[in-house]
């Protein structure tokens, strides 16, 4: 129970020691088959052009230290779009959803012509792994690094993170924070990527506020109350 409670405190204040450690306890196969399986080595097939793919370390070429540094979220590179699905697949039960701008085709009188199909794959993870990390992921903004993008009254889920770009020597970050609302039946996920930022680069700090002023418009907007209860027809589903 102690090391169960250490965990939830260093996933709260983003201890990298503590996501190698991890990583070393699963291994380089494990680590590489939960990325197969999170679909981070495949493109998402959104519906625009030119989408990019993971830059991802041959399996064979993963030795002690890319496992380290893979645990903490470093060494590899995935895209927004890539990151956003994959999180949302991991917390709205393990549905992972094509992401999409297309829903229908409509008619000048406004009927619909076509409907479009995208492709969903369930048991990314299961039910009880995705309750535990909204859990999880919902202390980050409640008592923790994501502190900044807690909103009174509304239960908000999220993970800060900063990352450095190459060279090292230039001291150039990517700071961001991905949240999703409300973190027990998450309707809406945001996710604020913020460019070489000039001064503190800590994605708690900088890009947490930014996702709490948009979840401000947003809720209200779904019809989402303080109390987390959805009181109008615009509520989306399960945030997919």
């Amino acid at each position: 129970m102690v090391g169960k409670a250490v965990k939830k405190q260093n996933l709260k204040t983003t201890c990298n020691p503590v996501f190698i450690e991890l990583g070393l306890r699963l291994g380089v196969d494990n680590f590489y088959r939960y990325f197969k399986q999170f679909g981070l080595l495949s493109k998402t097939n959104i519906d625009l052009p030119g989408e990019a793919t993971t830059i991802m370390h041959s399996l064979d070429n993963i030795g002690l230290v890319e496992l380290a540094t893979m645990s903490f979220g470093q060494s590899f590179q995935i895209t927004p779009i890539e990151l956003a699905t994959t999180v949302s697949s991991i917390i709205n039960g393990g549905r992972r959803v094509t992401p999409h701008f297309g829903i229908e085709v409509q008619n000048k009188e406004k009927e619909t012509v076509e409907t479009f199909e995208y492709q969903t794959v369930d048991g990314i993870v299961s039910e009880q792994t995705s309750a535990t990390m909204r859990m999880l992921l919902e202390k980050v903004v409640s008592d923790g690094g994501g502190k900044k993008a807690k909103i009174e009254g509304y239960r908000i889920g999220g993970k800060t993170a900063t990352s450095q770009t190459l060279p090292r020597s230039a001291h150039k970050y990517i700071s961001s924070f991905l949240g999703f609302a409300p973190a027990d039946d998450p309707k809406v996920l945001c996710l604020v990527i913020i460019h070489n930022p000039q001064g503190v680069y800590y994605g708690g700090t900088i890009a947490a506020p930014v996702c709490k002023e948009i979840f401000e418009n947003i809720l209200p907007y779904l019809g989402i109350q303080s109390d987390g209860q959805t009181v109008t027809e615009n509520a989306g589903e399960r945030v997919e």
